[in-house]
């Protein structure tokens, strides 16, 4: 067996589940995290995915044991953490600015977090060389951070963390200092060295792309508050309310109500849909349907047989690559249509009175 297939038994026996029940916290008076109550399972990979401010940093060093909770508690492995200072939480942490120290090599940066816990020099180089090797740094370990480019510099502060024996592992935008190009490799690379060492893992990103592509299951939070957990194809299918169906990916959202004998839902500005009868719509209720599930058609053609038919005008395109966006008014409402694209093939012009087709089975309900 390999040294990195030893590293990764070992640390894949003491991947820990997370806990966190009834967390409250606030500074001063600004109520940052609200309520907060999830389970992480262990060996899973696992996002806090929300807008800038809406306290999903502030969640992970809570569990890092960088802020303290006014209520609630914190459970790693079933032990309640929740008073141990960060050093006794057997929890790793990579920063968003990798913390590497400027002066020494990235052999002495592995190893500072062995040192400090005062671990013999002969385990200390093991440990050094397995977690470099890990993460294809090994022929760098002499070189110090300012010899490396981004992505470099990212496995040397996992390969430090991951060189501590964590049963958990905490990401705080570990991409955000990359290139485009560079982030989807390095996410890959993150997403193969998680399942290889098995470690429970939380990534916190504001990019729903990242959480998608790479996590099991993700917590959508907004305003202190989390909105819905679940995976990502789940999420983007059912969302629990507007908030989440708008932050996952594009939809239309239209203002409307229910028709009294609960048969249809009239759309401000015109058109109706018909929805199953054992359909809740709460008062208030938007209805939200992704563009995909809308397709255009020649007026006065026949709908699609569980479609509903709408006539709307062109108002714009975008060309995406793989598929091209329409615009298309729809009385006062705008709506957005995905049209997959082919070759050669000319798009409709702003002005064109058409129709569209949405399939209803797939049209949501939901309020704020």
């Amino acid at each position: 067996m390999s040294i990195t297939n030893d590293l990764g038994a070992e640390i894949r026996r003491s991947a820990a589940g997370i806990e966190v029940s009834g967390v409250n916290l606030s500074y001063g008076t600004t109520h940052v995290l609200k309520d907060v109550n999830l389970t992480v399972n262990p060996g899973e990979f696992f996002a806090f995915l929300g807008p800038s401010g809406c306290g999903k940093t502030t969640l992970l060093r809570l569990i890092a044991g960088f802020n303290i909770a006014q209520t609630g508690k914190v459970m790693v492995a079933g032990q309640d953490i929740s008073a141990l200072p960060p050093w006794k939480r057997d929890v790793g942490m990579v920063f968003q600015s990798y913390a590497l120290w400027p002066h020494m090599t990235v052999a002495k940066n592995v190893a500072f977090g062995l040192e400090e816990r005062r671990m013999p020099k002969d385990e200390i180089e093991k440990r050094v060389d397995q977690a470099l090797d890990l993460v294809n740094m090994k022929h760098l370990k002499d070189r110090r951070p300012s010899q490396l480019s981004g992505g470099q510099q990212q496995r040397v502060a996992l390969a430090r963390t991951i060189a501590v024996r964590p049963k958990v592992l905490l990401l705080d935008e570990p991409l955000s200092n990359l290139d485009a190009k560079m982030r989807v490799q390095v996410r890959r690379e993150l997403r193969d060295l998680q399942q290889e060492l098995g470690i429970t893992t939380i990534f916190v990103t504001h990019d729903q792309e990242e959480a998608n592509t790479i996590c099991d299951r993700i917590a959508v939070m907004s305003d202190g508050v989390v909105q819905q957990v679940g995976t990502p194809m789940g999420l983007y299918d059912r969302p629990a309310n507007l908030f989440v169906a708008n932050f996952l990916g594009t939809a239309n959202i239209l203002d409307g109500m229910a028709e009294p004998a609960g048969a249809s839902f009239s759309i401000a500005g015109g058109g109706s849909l018909p929805f199953p009868p054992k359909e809740n719509v709460q008062p208030g209720a938007k209805l939200v349907f992704r563009p995909q599930n809308v397709r255009v058609a020649p007026l006065g053609s026949p709908p699609v047989p569980g479609m509903t038919r709408l006539d709307g005008k062109i108002t714009h395109f975008e060309f995406l690559g793989a598929s091209v966006r329409y615009g298309v008014a729809i009385g006062t409402n705008e709506v957005l249509v995905d049209v997959a694209h082919q070759s050669g093939a000319v798009p409709l012009n702003p002005g064109s009175a058409i129709a569209v087709d949405l399939d209803h089975s797939r049209a949501l309900f939901l309020a704020a």
